[in-house]
């Protein structure tokens, strides 16, 4: 018995020693994983740059409201409807696409209330209301029949405004965003030459959609038509529109 004892000994050891040897074989291989270190990029700005154009105003909407007064839900809305039917009648015969196109707008049906004596309200009544949407850009056109419409289908002028369209916003793109692109040229070759370096190259680089901005304060006009006015244009004068890109970026810097 004190043989074997003693013989268990060694192999005790030597087990010892295996798994030791491993662990130390495996220490430097972890303390090299972790000793790596990641450097940020040097000599490197990042900078933006926009460019804009101002465009005349090529297109208008005017918005016509028809609106209705009666005991039942039912007969307001068949009167609604009798008078949208009159002023599409009317606007489809002069409907050119692009130039001047109508739509169906907004349509309301909501309750009249009036109190009880004993407490409490009722329904006195219902009242309504349906818009017909004038759009292009044929403003001439757009405006006489916006108040042809009042004479024809009792409907007045609500809304006027004017915009950009689409055909001339993307007549300007390419050449704003061309500007955009130059200003961004200059603009880093300008920080490369104040900061004392050679030349730079470009890292990375988004271009942002050509934007169309109205003028603040005059995207909307709201109109009443009295009944003396009826059948006469309304007024239209139409301004600038503000196509712009935005550029963003970064350059590497290369020194002399």
């Amino acid at each position: 018995m004190g043989r074997a004892r003693a013989g268990l000994r060694p192999a005790g050891a030597a087990l010892v020693l295996a798994v030791g040897a491993a662990l130390s074989a495996l220490a430097p291989a972890v303390q090299a994983q972790t000793s790596v270190v990641v450097t940020a990029p040097q000599d490197v700005v990042h900078l933006s740059a926009q460019a804009a154009i101002e465009v005349p105003q090529d297109q208008l909407t005017i918005v016509v409201q028809a609106l209705r007064e009666g005991a039942d839900a039912a007969g307001v809305q068949q009167q609604l409807r009798q008078q949208v039917d009159a002023a599409l009648t009317e606007a489809r015969r002069q409907q050119r696409p692009g130039e001047l196109e109508v739509r169906s707008g907004g349509f309301s049906l909501s309750p009249r209330y009036v109190n009880r004596p004993e407490g409490g309200s009722r329904i006195n009544g219902w009242q309504g209301q349906a818009e017909l949407v004038i759009e292009g850009r044929d403003m001439a056109a757009i405006s006489a029949l916006a108040g042809r419409l009042s004479a024809v289908a009792g409907m007045s002028v609500q809304r006027v405004q004017t915009g950009l369209s689409r055909a001339a916003r993307e007549r300007v793109a390419a050449e704003v965003q061309s500007q955009a692109l130059g200003a961004f040229r200059a603009r880093a070759s300008a920080i490369a030459r104040d900061l004392g370096f050679a030349s730079y190259s470009l890292r990375e680089l988004t271009v942002g959609e050509a934007e169309a901005a109205q003028p603040p304060g005059v995207p909307m006009l709201r109109m009443a038509v009295r009944a003396e006015m009826a059948d006469a244009a309304p007024p239209v004068a139409p301004g600038q529109a503000t196509v712009s890109v935005q550029v963003n970026g970064s350059v590497q810097l290369s020194p002399r």
